[in-house]
């Protein structure tokens, strides 16, 4: 059995009451700080500059981000929940919402061309950001983060900080801080917190959900890898994901 196969077994045994225990045991309750929708300085994954100052602060309770030395934020995102937070934006906010309104390619892998945009092969979509880094969807007021498509967000959202042990799953704002059995937590100020029974276990059903679905991209992905899909590409950048090769804006690349 191929080893992508092997892991995704594994991720239908999973036991999501156990699931639920380990995440009991680490603890966690959203702060609603904005750490995990927002850019962050290359040095504090998730985090605010650490170097900045108390104007700044003031400026990014106002929104403006800008001006500051931060990585965009980067959350990975499933093409059917791609359509599902499009839908649910344009609810929201009385506009449609095309492809690239909500996703772009992930920038894994991507080399800069000739003209300076990205050019090259990616395997998964990431939600789109602002200028400043951070997540389209994210708001903030007095302080506090919101999503503004929180009941549509993609699995990654509805699961941080945690993970699990599996090869083939994303490991969500680099290594992971604390774990528990097979999950792991990332980066957060919300860890350590009580949790209540009820909502670890739908947290847990929901990070089994996400190994699940990792692992079916994967190898989808790699079952229907075209190496020739470049050459009828509409641009430089070409997504694979389990529906087939794409242009950066979504459409599909039609067969060779």
């Amino acid at each position: 059995m191929e080893p992508l196969e092997a892991e995704l077994d594994r991720a239908r045994d999973l036991d999501v009451a156990e699931l639920a225990d380990a995440i009991e045991s680490i603890g966690f309750e959203c702060t609603r700080c904005g750490g995990c929708c927002t850019g962050y300085a290359p040095d504090e994954p998730g985090g605010a500059p650490a170097d900045e100052d108390e104007s700044e602060v003031d400026s990014k309770a106002d929104g403006d981000r800008a001006g500051t030395d931060r990585e965009p934020h980067t959350a990975t995102v499933f093409p059917d929940e791609v359509r599902e937070v499009a839908d649910a934006a344009e609810d929201a906010f009385g506009e449609a919402y095309d492809w690239r309104d909500v996703a772009r390619p992930m920038p894994y892998g991507l080399v800069e061309g000739e003209d300076g945009d990205p050019a090259g092969e990616t395997f998964e979509w990431a939600l789109a950001t602002d200028d400043c880094g951070d997540c389209t969807f994210y708001e903030e007021s007095d302080g506090r983060g919101a999503c503004t498509v929180h009941d549509s967000r993609p699995l990654i959202c509805r699961t941080y900080p945690f993970s699990v042990a599996l090869g083939g799953t994303s490991q969500p704002m680099g290594e992971a801080v604390d774990g528990e059995g097979m999950v792991r937590a990332h980066e957060c100020e919300g860890l350590g917190r009580d949790i209540a029974r009820e909502d670890a276990e739908s947290l847990a059903a929901a990070l089994k959900e996400r190994a699940i679905r990792e692992l079916e991209e994967a190898i989808a992905v790699r079952d229907g890898y075209d190496p020739t899909a470049a050459e009828r590409a509409d641009g430089d950048v070409v997504v694979f994901d389990s529906e087939g090769a794409k242009n950066a804006d979504g459409t599909p690349i039609g067969g060779g």
